[in-house]
C-alpha cells in the first residue's frame, strides 16, 4: 500500500532524478554544458543553453508522469519559460544589460533548487499514488 504521496518502492524505481547515472544524463550533463558555454559567444551559449534548458525540462515533465516526482511538476516548466527568457534575451527582447547571462543563469540555478526544495517539502517527494496493475486470475 502507498503513502499518502505515493512515496512506495514502485515511485522511487522509477524516479530518474533518485538515480544518480540517469540525474546526470538528463541534468548534470547538460548543466555542466550550460556552464562551459558561459566562454562561448553570444549565439552559440544562447543555442546551448536553450537546447539543455529545453531538454531538462523535458525530462523533468516525463518524469513527473513516469513517477509522480512532486519537484518536477514545478521545474519541467520552469526549465522551458526560462528557455524563453534565455531566447528574449539573445535576440534583444529583454533588455538585461552586460550581466543578463550571469542573471538568467543564477535565476535558473536558484529558481530550480527553491522549486525542488519548496515543493517536496510543501507536498512531499512524491504527490500522486502510482497506478499499480494488478493482473487477476480467471
Amino acid at each position: 500500500m502507498s503513502s499518502p504521496h505515493g512515496s512506495g518502492p514502485a515511485c522511487g524505481a522509477r524516479d530518474w532524478s533518485g538515480s544518480s547515472r540517469t540525474m546526470v544524463m538528463f541534468w548534470g550533463i547538460p548543466g555542466a554544458a550550460m556552464l562551459a558555454a558561459m566562454w562561448l559567444e553570444p549565439t552559440t551559449r544562447a543555442v546551448i543553453w536553450t537546447l539543455m534548458l529545453v531538454s531538462m525540462g523535458a525530462a523533468c515533465i516525463l518524469n513527473a508522469q513516469r513517477c509522480g516526482r512532486t519537484h518536477c511538476r514545478f521545474t519541467g516548466p520552469f526549465l522551458i519559460a526560462m528557455a524563453g527568457l534565455v531566447v528574449g534575451y539573445a535576440i534583444g527582447l529583454l533588455p538585461m544589460g552586460p550581466y543578463g547571462w550571469h542573471i538568467l543563469g543564477g535565476v535558473a540555478l536558484v529558481g530550480f533548487a527553491g522549486l525542488w526544495w519548496g515543493s517536496e517539502r510543501a507536498w512531499g517527494r512524491f504527490s500522486r499514488s502510482q497506478n499499480i496493475d494488478v493482473s487477476r486470475d480467471g
